[in-house]
């Protein structure tokens, strides 16, 4: 056998989360620019798959308000991915939104069904107000999967009364935590989490500025995105959107 006979390598899989507040808070302006920004960012998704060796990326959309539903019933690459224009209504069961991402984290019967193997997966999360279900059962549930233990985890607050503390329980940080007060802004940081997270979780491996330390993943994406948007208008991270306060204009 020559070496022009050898199969290629098949690539891995990297699954991207995105978990959208779609409940009544989020009309108007806010859910507009979920929708436009999602939509734009995927060609940047596509662009990022085909040039990477390592992973093959993979999309999952839920979105959740009373209830949840996922946009699709299996994880699709970006070029196949078409994002529904979403209204918005009802209240914010995230804590029902964190059971149902418990059980697509699986190999068995959810979306972690890769036979040439996975990456640990990117989860996104975009919330406007606070849960008005079981949050905490919820993510005690969730925080027992290994996947979700292992994926690099962000969450977007949108607006003033985005629960922080809750977000910051969902990511494992506060430093993972990003508010933001104005449609361009939330544009911007959709576009930017999403390609950064993805660039990121997708490579077989991480290290710090300069190669010196290993990082992990949620390191490197964390700091990344700071670079990105630091000094960015309207737009806080970590402890400065916990303890400075801005005026949303929505």
């Amino acid at each position: 056998m020559s070496l022009l006979d050898v199969e290629a390598v098949p690539r891995r899989t990297m699954t991207l989360f995105l978990l959208a507040d779609v409940s009544g808070s989020m009309r108007g302006s806010k859910i507009g620019a979920v929708n436009d920004a999602i939509r734009n960012v995927l060609p940047i998704v596509n662009d990022i798959n085909d040039s990477n060796a390592d992973a093959e990326i993979k999309i999952a959309a839920m979105t959740f308000s009373s209830g949840c539903n996922w946009v699709y019933n299996e994880p699709k690459i970006a070029a196949d991915f078409d994002w529904p224009d979403q209204t918005a209504g009802g209240v914010t069961d995230l804590g029902e939104a964190c059971v149902e991402l418990a059980n697509k984290l699986s190999k068995s019967h959810g979306f972690m069904t890769s036979g040439s193997g996975s990456f640990a997966p990117v989860l996104i999360l975009l919330s406007d107000g606070g849960p008005t279900d079981d949050f905490n059962g919820g993510l005690d549930k969730l925080k027992q999967n290994n996947w979700y233990k292992a994926a690099i985890k962000v969450a977007i607050a949108i607006g003033d009364d985005a629960d922080l503390e809750v977000l910051a329980k969902f990511t494992g940080n506060i430093e993972s935590v990003i508010q933001v007060h104005d449609v361009e802004s939330l544009k911007k940081v959709i576009r930017c989490v999403v390609v950064t997270s993805s660039q990121v979780g997708s490579k077989s491996s991480s290290t710090t500025a300069g190669g010196a330390e290993p990082a992990t993943k949620q390191d490197e994406t964390n700091k990344a995105i700071a670079q990105q948007l630091q000094g960015a208008d309207n737009v806080q991270i970590g402890t400065e959107a916990a303890n400075v306060s801005m005026d949303d204009n929505w």
